[in-house]
């Protein structure tokens, strides 16, 4: 293929707009803030399924308690009773005396175990407490951190919008000045070669591979003539002759 010399040391242009857009792309995708908001938004997630549960818990400890607690008072109505039996002394039988007294002392026992029930399960049902407002405290703080994230995240691909705008311009412009046919050879290169189709030979070293050429190929080159469009043997990309390139 044939090109003119200019032709070919514009593409050194091109590709570093293309090397500038896929290093824009690779920060777009690779972007700390994202990273960032994806993490918050995890634990969020996270947060919002253990408030669930101890929601859950505590409506179930609750439940638990009410029982528990009418359970005590039904047994305190229960010793009431019969201690006005007692104190009223419409009890004159000693064995029916005997019994009713036995009753009492059974259902006091009976009040204690209840009572410490409820206490049980007032305390499991504070830690539940606790720890739901325990998570929903840092959920507020992490909205915060998430508005942040979101707003240094949206700045940073605003950012990222207006370079790529400008190296996407400029690509353009370079394109269309190009020989189709040498533009179509160095497209289908760079979609081969990882983004980069064209490199600089410096110092008789290919700028695409950073490969040295030996001394065959630097007299092949050098002998070339000047409209002539050279690919280098390793990377096989376009070698574009410059100023730098020691021939």
């Amino acid at each position: 293929m044939k090109a003119s010399p200019e032709a070919q040391r514009r593409l050194l242009e091109l590709a570093d707009a293309d090397a500038e857009l896929s290093r824009l792309e690779h920060r777009r995708r690779t972007l700390p803030e994202t990273q960032e908001r994806e993490r918050l938004q995890a634990r969020d997630a996270e947060l919002r399924d253990e408030v669930a549960a101890l929601e859950a818990e505590e409506s179930d400890l609750g439940r638990e308690q009410s029982k528990a607690e009418a359970d005590v008072e039904q047994v305190r109505t229960r010793i009431g009773r019969d201690q006005q039996l007692l104190d009223a002394g419409q009890v004159s039988s000693p064995r029916e005396l005997e019994n009713l007294q036995s009753e009492i002392t059974s259902l006091l026992r009976r009040q204690s175990d209840l009572e410490e029930v409820v206490l049980d399960v007032m305390e499991r049902l504070e830690g539940v407490q606790q720890r739901r407002a325990a998570r929903g405290t840092e959920r507020a703080s992490l909205t915060d951190e998430l508005a942040d994230a979101t707003t240094r995240r949206d700045a940073a691909l605003a950012d990222i919008a207006e370079q790529a705008g400008k190296a996407g311009d400029q690509r353009s412009r370079v394109a269309s000045e190009m020989p189709a046919d040498l533009l179509t050879l160095y497209d289908r290169l760079r979609e081969q070669h990882g983004g980069v189709g064209a490199a600089a030979l410096r110092r008789g070293q290919c700028q695409g591979c950073h490969l040295s050429l030996n001394t065959v190929e630097m007299n092949r080159i050098r002998a070339a003539p000047p409209d002539e469009v050279l690919r280098c043997e390793e990377c096989r990309r376009i070698l574009v002759r410059t100023e730098e390139s020691g021939l």
